[in-house]
């Protein structure tokens, strides 16, 4: 076999090798996830939500099959607004008063049918850990 067909052919596995191992689906999102961990990997220590706190106010993030996406803190709304998937990002345009949105990205670090990690990407950075309710 020549370079060329041996390159042509890594190139082909490579692509299918990412194209089954690279993208989000939302039906593996759709549910209730409930917060069991909330910490702020690029800032101080003691930004990092204690499990008091956690148990106290019940936080969880909604995914809805009409790709609609709620999140609830202390029983009360915090944000709503809809997603998409594109690749390991979620990108969550929120709805805000006054007609107005915004639209920013959730990068996934891990997703299986028990748990998510999933952060923003700013400065400030959250990083969130949730488990889904059965």
């Amino acid at each position: 076999m020549n370079f060329k067909t041996t390159a042509g052919l890594l190139a082909i596995v490579m692509l299918f090798i990412t194209a089954c191992t690279g993208g989000l689906s939302a039906d593996k999102l759709y549910g209730k996830w409930n917060y069991v961990k909330v910490d702020h990997p690029k800032g101080d220590a003691t930004d990092t939500v204690n499990n008091d706190e956690l148990e106290a106010n019940k936080p969880y993030i909604l995914f809805k099959k009409n790709d609609q996406l709620e999140m609830w803190w202390g029983g009360k709304l915090l944000s709503h607004g809809s997603f998409k998937t594109e690749g390991k990002n979620i990108q969550y345009t929120e709805q805000l008063p006054g007609g107005q949105s915004r639209t920013f990205p959730f990068w996934v670090s891990q997703l299986d049918s028990k748990t998510i990690v999933f952060e923003t990407l700013d400065k400030e950075g959250s990083r969130v850990t949730a488990n889904k309710q059965q």
